[in-house]
């Protein structure tokens, strides 16, 4: 008798972890997108020498983004079309896209649909249609895709790597980037079946390996975000690698990610690209 009352005990505790578990991953299922979108969604205002403009997305939304220009005796020519992280809005980015500005590159600085004041919520579909529209809001500025270098920010690395193999730019400038978005969410939630339950999966490593579109890989050795071996991989597996740039001991969202590094690897991928 009192090994099956122990056998029951051992029943019921293991129904109970399980039924667990399904609430568990129910959950994640079900606000996975809260948890991978963190926007501000507040509106912003464009600072004094930043043009306000709008992207007009495939699916009828209107977004709000910015136009950093260039001094006319720097200006290269050249559009860098920068693709915000998850997090924020474009207001937090405002200072690395002056800095690009300042090397005669003309920015347009993307807020996805949900962020900084724009309509609709995001999603990997969705954030491939706000990409689209950027790339032809640059068309209409005067700027071709070969003039143009897309520089992606975590997340805005999935979004690029997409968007130049439907729209092939001049070089693709990656910061932090992942194989896909199922490695970063399996290595935060190892004890999640998360390749059956993710919704958005951002394949980073699938687009740039048949890709011949100069790309330039940018991570921190100290990143507790995106690890930094999933950086290595997409570096080691681009189709067309210019330079990979591993800044020891940064993390994910350290200074140097919004600043000076990142500004010097698109000036020398923008120069290899000019021989």
């Amino acid at each position: 008798m009192a090994g099956t009352s122990w056998r029951r005990r051992v029943v019921l505790i293991g129904g109970v972890v399980l039924a667990l578990g399904g609430l568990l991953a129910g959950a994640m299922w079900a606000f996975q997108r809260s948890l991978v979108f963190v926007p501000d969604a507040a509106p912003v205002t464009a600072p004094d020498g930043v043009r306000e403009v709008t992207l007009t997305t495939s699916d009828d939304l209107e977004l709000g983004a910015w136009l950093v220009e260039p001094d006319a005796a720097s200006d290269r020519e050249t559009a860098v079309l920068y693709a915000p992280g998850n997090g924020g809005n474009r207001a937090g980015r405002i200072d690395i896209a002056r800095g690009i500005a300042a090397e005669g590159f003309t920015v347009l600085l993307v807020d996805y649909r949900g962020y900084g004041g724009n309509p609709g919520s995001p999603s990997e579909d969705g954030l491939a249609r706000d990409a689209h529209a950027a790339a032809e809001l640059l068309r209409s500025e005067g700027f071709d895709p070969a003039q143009t270098l897309y520089l992606g920010e975590s997340i805005g690395t999935g979004v690029v790597a997409r968007l130049q193999a439907d729209v092939p730019p001049a070089g693709v400038l990656l910061r932090s980037p992942f194989t896909d978005f199922v490695a970063v969410a399996s290595h935060h939630f190892p004890f999640l079946p998360v390749r059956t339950m993710m919704r958005d999966e951002f394949p980073v490593e699938e687009h740039l390996g048949a890709s011949d579109v100069p790309v330039t890989v940018l991570h921190g050795t100290a990143d507790d975000i995106v690890p930094s071996e999933l950086s290595v991989q997409v570096a080691e597996t681009a189709g067309n690698l210019v330079e990979e740039v591993a800044l020891d001991g940064v993390g994910h969202n350290d200074a140097e990610m919004f600043g000076r590094p990142v500004i010097d690897a698109l000036v020398r991928l923008a120069d290899q690209l000019e021989r």
